[in-house]
Parts: C-alpha cells; sequence; structure tokens
C-alpha cells in the first residue's frame, strides 16, 4: 500500500534537483513523503468509537416557598382609583377609558407650560444666551435643564400645599375624587391669580363675556390659564430687555471703535463676543439672572 511512497519521493527530488536550491527542495521533499507515510498508517478500522455521552438530567425545580411574616402589614392594599367608566349614566367601553387617559397625559406637557413658572424662566434664559451672542451655547437641553429646577424650586411651595389639601387626603381615602381635585387645585389658582395683571385678566374675560367677578374663585379656569399665560410673556420679555441693554452698549462700543480705525470688513459681533462673555462672568451673571427670576415672582 505504501510501495508508491519511495517512488513519488524519488520524482519529486529528481526535480527539484535541477534548480538552484536543491538543499531546500530535498528537504522539502522528504517533509512531504513523511507526511504522507504517516497518514497512509493511519487506517479508519483503528479509530475507536466514543462512548455517547450521557444526557445530563436537569434539577427538578422545586417550588419557592410563599414568604410570609405575621408582623408585617398587608402590601396587597389598592390605590384609590378613578372612576372613568361612566359618562352620562352609561358604561364607557375599555378602549375609550385608554384613550380618554392617554388623552390626559398628553396635556402634561401643556399643564407644565401654562400652570407654572416655566414660560417666564426659559423665555429669559433664551434671550439672554441671543443677547450674549454665543450660538447655540448653552445648548438647549442645558437651558432646559436649568428651567426645570428652577421651575421646581420656584414652584414647591405650591406643590406642598397641593399634597397636603387634595392628593394626599385622597390617597388616604379621606376625600372623593372631586373634592380632592378642587382641593388640590385651589395653590395654583393662588399662584396664577398673584401673577396675573388685571388688565389681562379683564380681556380674557370680556373674550369669554363672563366678566366681571366677585370674588378670585368666581374666575373661570380657562379665562385664569389664558390671563397668566400673557402675563407670563410680557413680564418675560421685560426682564429680558434690562438683560439685553449692557451688551446693546457694548455692540455699539465695539463697532463705533471699528469704524473709526477703518476695519469696516471686521465683523463687530465677532470682536464684541469675548467683551460681552468677559462682563458676563465678572458680574456673576448666572447668578444675578437665576436670583433676580426667582425673586420675581410675587408671593401668593
Amino acid at each position: 500500500m505504501t510501495a508508491w511512497i519511495p517512488a513519488f519521493a524519488g520524482m519529486t527530488l529528481s526535480l527539484f534537483q535541477r534548480t538552484n536550491v536543491k538543499r531546500i527542495a530535498s528537504a522539502f521533499a522528504m517533509s512531504l513523503a513523511l507526511f504522507v507515510a504517516s497518514l497512509a498508517v493511519v487506517h479508519p478500522a483503528n479509530a475507536q468509537a466514543l462512548p455517547d455521552p450521557v444526557p445530563a438530567q436537569a434539577p427538578t425545580a422545586q417550588p419557592a416557598a410563599p414568604l410570609s411574616a405575621p408582623g408585617l402589614p398587608s402590601l396587597n392594599k389598592p390605590l384609590p382609583s378613578v372612576t372613568v367608566g361612566k359618562v352620562g349614566g352609561e358604561p364607557v367601553s375599555l378602549p375609550m377609558q385608554v384613550l380618554l387617559l392617554m388623552t390626559g397625559i398628553t396635556l402634561l406637557p401643556a399643564a407644565l407650560l401654562g400652570l407654572t413658572a416655566f414660560t417666564r424662566i426659559i423665555i429669559v434664559l433664551g434671550l439672554l444666551r441671543q443677547a450674549l451672542g454665543t450660538g447655540q451655547t448653552p445648548s438647549n437641553q442645558v437651558l432646559l435643564a436649568l428651567a426645570l429646577f428652577l421651575t421646581a424650586m420656584v414652584m414647591m411651595p405650591v406643590f406642598d400645599q397641593a399634597w397636603a389639601a387634595g392628593i394626599a387626603p385622597y390617597l388616604n381615602d379621606q376625600m372623593d375624587f372631586r373634592s380632592a381635585w378642587t382641593a388640590a387645585s385651589e395653590p395654583f389658582r393662588g399662584f396664577m391669580l398673584a401673577q396675573i395683571r388685571e388688565n389681562d385678566l379683564m380681556t380674557f374675560a370680556g373674550l369669554s363675556n363672563s366678566g366681571p367677578y366677585a370674588t378670585p374663585q368666581d374666575v373661570p379656569f380657562s379665562v385664569l390659564a389664558a390671563s397668566f399665560l400673557t402675563s407670563e410673556l410680557k413680564t418675560a420679555f421685560e426682564i429680558a430687555f434690562l438683560i439685553y441693554i449692557p451688551f446693546v452698549i457694548i455692540d455699539l462700543v465695539v463697532a463705533s471703535v471699528l469704524m473709526s480705525m477703518g476695519m469696516m470688513m471686521l465683523s463687530p459681533m465677532l470682536v464684541s463676543a469675548p467683551f460681552k462673555i468677559l462682563l458676563f462672568v465678572l458680574v456673576d451673571g448666572w447668578v444675578l439672572v437665576v436670583g433676580s427670576l426667582a425673586a420675581s415672582f410675587n408671593p401668593v
């Protein structure tokens, strides 16, 4: 069976002897002959079958023992639920209830904009960035984060009053949902009434044909929210105007100096930006702006 191996090695050796690399060719031919011989010695019949692996048996899962402690209070007490299953005495299907719930959730950003101090704060911060002339620095995410934290700080007393007056009694089954809603909304109404200008309130009262009002509780919520939003816009632009004045003066001075030096092709905004940033940092502008914004809200 292996008689052809010497012949193959001799033919290979005689072929490579004709070249200039006789030694390398001879070594390669001998190595190839030994490799083929080792393959020929191994016969398939000599291979022994490996035993079949024993399948491992998965341990049987034992049921977990229930955790119970007789001294601990029950944690399965359900929270009070808001019933929206009936409208006008007629039952409402489950998909309609889900639709109403999702619609209410989508109104949360509108409540954040129209019922809190967020509108005034974010407008002032945005106009401050334009006055500095820094483009998109700080970014919108940074301004939104700062506005949210400052809004939470300003509105924290209102949130505490709403929690103590309506939300906590409702969760403790001490008040029904309608009474809890009225009690929790009173602190927000007081906050908005403290910021509203009388002219804005009378304007929306005339548009809705619902004025004049004898007491603040008689003001409809729609009129209250609209007049509060317009009052916040006016106040925010007044604060932004005061912030703009020093930066506009710097722009005018830099533009006049460049014109007098004959540098008309050089942008005044490019030269004035470092001076405006330097002025803002030297006077600790962020602390002044944030402090002024927090103090600009009238107490309830």
